[in-house]
């Protein structure tokens, strides 16, 4: 049987391997006396432990109330018995009897063993939920331990008690990884077994790359620019809208990173996967025009009531637009939450000419869309309800007025003046085409690179 300093010992040992509080260790001995005095005496009974850290020695003393007729064994004793260890008890009175650690038997140890065991996996079950339920949509990394039917197992470098695995859904299947390989993915979510918590991370999910570019980008940290939407096809492309809080910093820009070095930290990580930044726009027509990039759009028309977006582009334009396999129209659409329905320049002439295509008498119809304001990100909720009042409650009324039409709004104030003012010059800011100088399309520019990224026209930045 140890001695009650090599108890104490293991248990400081099992605290260090364990990261336990000294508060934690002693709960511990104490809940695993008391299961141990419990299968030996029942489970009535009381004690109290002291716990002499320096000596390295642990007292137990068991406790019973003295009563003149005993009902429970394990937590009284009678009067009789009391004033045979001291003339003076009295019922009432509380019997105190060191249980020395020999008179614990086989079983009661077990019993104390299974106890602590089951307090300590328990407080780990609740460390890994503080831990990380906080965290979903971080990186995290570890290294491979085992790869189970098609699943990797995990050991995290800073929290290696947790369970964590990339399901196989969730792998970038291009990709290639063996067991003792080091490997960062996203914590997609937490699931509750009966185990106790796991960590379900992810290769191929848009917080990937959503965290990859916060890893890169400074200015994404500091929630200077912010990542507004993510469309993704593991292994293949991807999609990023982006938008920044300061005019004074360009949000593509910032993505790329100079000579295109952060974009290509994050392509490197998804292993050549080609990467599409894009500059977020309220305007729907113009964010998927934007989103449409590497191929230049000639016309865009939109219908709201079924959120279509008819885009036409030049014959030599289609292909690229449309992608391999359709892909690149299909992202654009997911990226702007709308329908995109691709027209050549030929076809778009043979149906209808100057208007949007949509259903009605040829010539009726408005090329701008009749957005409603309330549904535009980048106008406060004063300004749109100022602005319904006096008749101007879509996207249409206001885009044309000029500044002292603005000013002449009842209830107009110079600073909602200057926030709409300045919400329309975004809108109206013209997008460059083909054929215009380099120098204009700076600033929406296109970005295109095998190796790197380089400036072109279109506002977006494709890596790959």
């Amino acid at each position: 049987m140890a001695t009650s300093a090599e108890m104490l010992s293991a248990f400081q040992e099992l605290s260090n391997s364990k990261s336990l509080e000294a508060g934690e260790l002693m709960d511990l001995l104490r809940d695993g006396i008391h299961a141990a005095l419990m299968k030996k005496y029942g489970p009535t009974v009381r004690c109290e432990v002291d716990v002499d850290e320096t000596e390295g020695g642990i007292t137990v003393m068991r406790l019973r109330q003295v009563v003149a007729s005993v009902e429970d064994p394990a937590a009284e004793v009678s009067l009789e018995e009391a004033q045979f260890e001291d003339e003076e008890f009295q019922v009432g009175d509380v019997l105190e009897e060191e249980v020395p650690f020999e008179a614990f038997g086989r079983l009661a140890v077990q019993a104390a063993k299974q106890r602590i065991i089951q307090r300590v996996r328990e407080g780990e079950r609740n460390r890994i939920r503080e831990e990380f339920t906080s965290k979903v949509g971080e990186l995290l990394s570890g290294e491979i331990q085992q790869v189970e039917r098609g699943k990797f197992v995990i050991m995290l470098n800073r929290f290696r008690e947790a369970e964590a695995i990339v399901p196989y859904r969730e792998q970038n299947h291009r990709e290639h990884f063996h067991q003792g390989d080091t490997i960062r993915a996203v914590l997609k979510r937490i699931e509750e077994t009966p185990k106790g918590p796991r960590l379900i991370l992810s290769r191929s999910d848009p917080l990937f790359v959503q965290a990859l570019f916060k890893l890169e980008v400074p200015e994404i940290q500091q929630g200077i620019v912010e990542v507004r939407g993510i469309a993704r096809e593991a292994g293949s492309r991807t999609k990023v809208a982006v938008i920044s809080r300061d005019d004074a910093i360009d949000p593509v820009g910032a993505c790329v990173g100079l000579k295109g070095s952060r974009v290509q930290a994050v392509v490197n990580e998804l292993s050549g996967e080609r990467i599409d930044i894009v500059p977020w726009s309220p305007d729907p027509e113009r964010f998927s025009r934007l989103a449409l990039a590497p191929a230049r759009v000639a016309k865009v028309f939109s219908d709201i009531a079924t959120k279509t977006i008819q885009a036409v582009v030049d014959e030599d334009q289609l292909s690229l637009a449309i992608g391999r396999n359709g892909q690149n129209v299909r992202l654009a659409s997911e990226l702007t939450g709308w329908k995109i329905d691709l027209y050549s320049s030929r076809e778009w002439l043979e149906r209808g000419g100057e208007g949007p295509l949509f259903g009605g008498p040829e010539g009726e119809e408005d090329d701008t869309p009749r957005v409603p304001l309330s549904q535009l990100e980048g106008l406060s909720t004063e300004l749109v309800a100022l602005l319904d009042v006096a008749g101007y409650g879509a996207l249409n009324d206001v885009i044309d007025l000029e500044p002292e039409e603005i000013a002449g709004i009842p209830g107009m104030t110079q600073g909602l003046a200057d926030e709409l003012a300045k919400f329309v010059a975004e809108l109206t800011e013209e997008v460059p085409v083909e054929g215009e100088a380099p120098e204009a399309a700076a600033t929406e520019g296109a970005v295109e690179a095998e190796a790197a990224p380089t400036e072109t026209a279109g506002g977006e930045a494709t890596a790959g």
